[in-house]
């Protein structure tokens, strides 16, 4: 089992798009895929719900619930944001990679700062058992916003993969309970583009540590 955590401390910055959009690219592309939901307002578990009947299926796993009685191919994590102390040591030592959301504000940069410090902290990470990285969520290019995030993450310490615009696309597919890669793809073409460093560094993450 491929096992992806996406988490940060901040809230609202991304994980559930990350999240949702990941499972559903890893169900069509013909693996069983469990999405864990550990935040409370179960956003995820919710966007589950409303797939289409026709939809690849996606088993949903409310961590305070029954563990499903098979192992999937993939397990992908929506972390809460007050994911701390032991429980995210737990769910690091568990995990592939985790891929942390970031968006271009002051408060956003601010905590993410502090949680990746606790990451560089993390036994797995320091041996490189679990490999870590960033994403810009709802960065546009070219703005002053993009600049500042841009310059502000190559000090992080760990590597930016990609940047995700700020699309309606996104609210579209989370409203109808299917992901950017069920969309029409006239729809999504630049932002398809955008998911390819992000889904190629888990391919090879995963595949260095099976």
């Amino acid at each position: 089992m491929k096992n992806i955590l996406i988490a940060n401390t901040k809230g609202g910055c991304g994980k559930t798009t990350l999240a949702t959009n990941l499972a559903a690219y890893f169900a069509l592309s013909g693996g069983q895929v469990i999405l864990s939901d550990m935040d409370r307002q179960k956003s995820s578990t919710q966007w589950v719900h409303r797939r289409p009947i026709n939809a690849p299926l996606i088993h949903a796993h409310d961590a305070r619930g029954k563990s499903p009685k098979f192992e999937p191919d993939w397990l992908v994590t929506d972390a809460p944001a007050g994911i701390r102390d032991e429980r995210l040591s737990d769910a690091i030592k568990l995990a592939d990679c985790v891929i942390v959301p970031i968006q271009p504000s002051a408060f956003d940069i601010g905590a993410t700062k502090d949680f990746l410090d606790i990451l560089a902290e993390e036994k797995a990470i320091r041996k490189n058992k679990t490999f870590v990285a960033l994403v810009g969520m709802r960065v546009n290019a070219r703005t002053n916003a993009a600049a500042g995030l841009a310059q502000s993450i190559e000090q992080m310490g760990f590597p930016v993969l990609t940047y995700l615009r700020n699309a309606q696309v996104y609210a579209s597919a989370a409203e109808q309970g299917i992901s950017l890669f069920e969309m029409r793809p006239s729809l999504v073409k630049q932002d398809l583009e955008q998911w390819r460093p992000l889904l190629k560094w888990i391919s090879d993450t995963t595949a260095t540590k099976g």
